[in-house]
C-alpha cells in the first residue's frame, strides 16, 4: 500500500527530520538507529557527517526496484542514479539531488557519493518506502 491517504504524512515528516539534520549536522539526540535518528552518524560525537542518502521506492517501482533519475541535467548517455539527498521539504514535496557512487579509490572510503547537477521533485504521496544509507559527507552541499 503506498502512502496516498490524505492523513498520512509518515514519508513527509521522516524527510523533513533528515533535511533538517543536514541543515544542522550537529543536532544531538539518542534514538534508535532509524532514518528519523536525531543525529547524523552512528553517535552524537560522531565524525561530522553531512547527509543521509536516501533510496526511494514508488508505486511505479513495483516495490522492489528502486526509483532512478538522470544523474545529468543533460542526460546525454541515460546513465541514472538510484541515490538521492533530500534538498528541501515543503507539504507532502520534496527536491532532491542526485547522487552518484565516487569513483576515486583516494576517497571513496570516506566519501562514496560526489553530488551531480540533476534535481527533481517529487509528490510524497507517490513514495510507498524509503531506504537510509549510511550517513556520510558529501563535498558541495
Amino acid at each position: 500500500m503506498c502512502n496516498n491517504s490524505k492523513d498520512s504524512k509518515c514519508i513527509a515528516e521522516i524527510l523533513n527530520v533528515i533535511n533538517i539534520l543536514q541543515d544542522n549536522a550537529e543536532c544531538a539526540d539518542t534514538c534508535l538507529d532509524t532514518c528519523d535518528r536525531g543525529f547524523l552518524g552512528t553517535s552524537v560525537t560522531s565524525f561530522a557527517y553531512n547527509t543521509r542518502p536516501v533510496v526511494l521506492y514508488t508505486s511505479f517501482s513495483n516495490g522492489t526496484t528502486p526509483w532512478s533519475m538522470p544523474i545529468s541535467r543533460d542526460d546525454v548517455l541515460g546513465e541514472t542514479s538510484s541515490v538521492f539527498r533530500v534538498e528541501k521539504v515543503d507539504d507532502n514535496c520534496a527536491t532532491f539531488r542526485v547522487l552518484v557512487p565516487n569513483e576515486d579509490p583516494e576517497t571513496s572510503a570516506l566519501r562514496p557519493y560526489v553530488i551531480t547537477n540533476s534535481f527533481f521533485t517529487m509528490n510524497l504521496n507517490c513514495v510507498c518506502a524509503i531506504r537510509c544509507l549510511n550517513d556520510t559527507v558529501v563535498e558541495g552541499v
